[in-house]
């Protein structure tokens, strides 16, 4: 399952791949990390297709996205995003991001909030939660393995940390080649995705001020891996003013490579439920 050629947007000093599948209401895909192709299998689901717009773009430093020099924050992928909304002519969106992409769209909707019309956050990279130290060691075992040069090694004890053992099957049979695309753009990842991560800041007093539904999406296996995907949903559904919770069944961390069909059926209930159409009625 492989994505169309891709498209160029020259944004400024960026440029990005993208990709839009399906007619209607536009959904922005924000891939988790370097993980590029992660949202590909939601791209064949007619729940979705038959009625939403579907982006997919690498952000700077994927596959053949711009690579840029030195560190890269969230807020920066926040307006790349943005730009690209500009680029294909999206004033306002629903938003869907994974693991750290879930704290990119989740800063989008801070930074930029008359363009987030939904958020859905699947399984975010929030650090404020009881599990964030204990549970997260194979992160440092990942980057002593990155610094000594085994790239492979490192994201495949990162993929176990947060996926379970049996992720490399899955991934090999649902995106063939996406773990060495991972481990190709391993730099983005340690240099940059993980820094950035460790230096954002996200307070109850900034989840408050995010006023638009929000669907705060865990795996039904992924707390059989490790309790924080369960307190991270927890604090989202604590923190956001109006948010809604989503179990995908079947699924760990992976989410909607385990289960497309689920993810593309439970996220296009929840953009019905709050749709731009709608919104526009009421306005």
């Amino acid at each position: 399952m492989k994505p169309q050629q891709m498209n160029r947007a020259a944004l400024g000093d960026i440029e990005l791949e993208y990709e839009v599948r399906g007619e209607g209401e536009p959904v922005m895909l924000i891939h988790p990390g370097h993980f590029a192709s992660w949202f590909v299998p939601l791209l064949d689901e007619p729940a979705l297709t038959d009625c939403y717009r579907l982006v997919i773009y690498h952000r700077v430093g994927c596959v053949g996205s711009s690579r840029i020099a030195g560190p890269v924050s969230l807020t920066q992928h926040t307006t790349h995003c943005r730009l690209l909304m500009r680029h294909l002519g999206i004033d306002r969106a629903h938003v869907v991001g994974q693991s750290s992409s879930g704290n990119v769209a989740l800063q989008l909707a801070l930074d930029a909030p008359d363009a987030v019309h939904t958020l859905a956050i699947l399984e975010p990279a929030l650090y404020s939660v009881p599990s964030a130290q204990t549970s997260r060691a194979f992160v440092g075992t990942a980057i002593q393995l990155y610094r000594a040069g085994d790239k492979a090694a490192a994201i495949d004890t990162f993929l176990q940390g947060v996926c379970g053992p049996g992720y490399r099957e899955v991934l090999d049979r649902v995106l063939p080649g996406s773990f060495e695309q991972s481990v190709a753009d391993v730099d983005t990842f340690f240099e940059q995705e993980l820094p950035a991560l460790r230096q954002w800041s996200f307070t109850q007093e900034d989840a408050r001020s995010i006023t638009q539904p929000v669907l705060a999406v865990i795996g039904a296996k992924s707390k059989e891996i490790a309790p924080i995907w369960g307190e991270r949903q927890q604090l989202l559904l604590d923190w956001l003013p109006n948010v809604e919770p989503f179990v995908l069944p079947d699924a760990t961390h992976l989410l909607q490579i385990e289960n497309p069909r689920g993810m593309a059926e439970g996220l296009a209930a929840f953009f019905a439920r709050h749709s731009l159409s709608r919104a526009s009625v009421d306005d």
